[in-house]
């Protein structure tokens, strides 16, 4: 059966298990979840640290760089379709005598 867990539990599961006091399942024993809980809430919170103490820098930087390549992209786009539409019009402009 799945139970839903609070985020209060989990931190509360995840803070114990990295402190490294207590076995994984005395903490599983304690707080009444599946030894394999604790390892995956620490394993979460571990990965979670290095962007808990990033001033946003990393973040922004990520998404200008993604802006940009997408307004390069559409630029690229942009321009293959003027040079058809150019082609097309001088194309119809030389068979109607122009």
């Amino acid at each position: 059966m799945y139970r839903k867990h609070s985020t209060d539990l989990k931190v509360k599961v995840a803070m114990e298990a990295l402190k490294g006091q207590l076995t994984t399942a005395e903490i599983a024993s304690r707080f009444q979840v599946h030894p394999s809980q604790v390892s995956q809430w620490k394993r979460q919170a571990l990965d979670g640290l290095p962007t808990l103490f990033s001033n946003g820098a990393d973040r922004q930087a990520r998404d200008h760089e993604e802006l940009t390549d997408n307004l390069y992209q559409q630029i690229g786009r942009l321009k293959v379709e003027l040079d058809f539409l150019q082609k097309k019009g001088t194309s119809l402009s030389s068979r109607n005598g122009r």
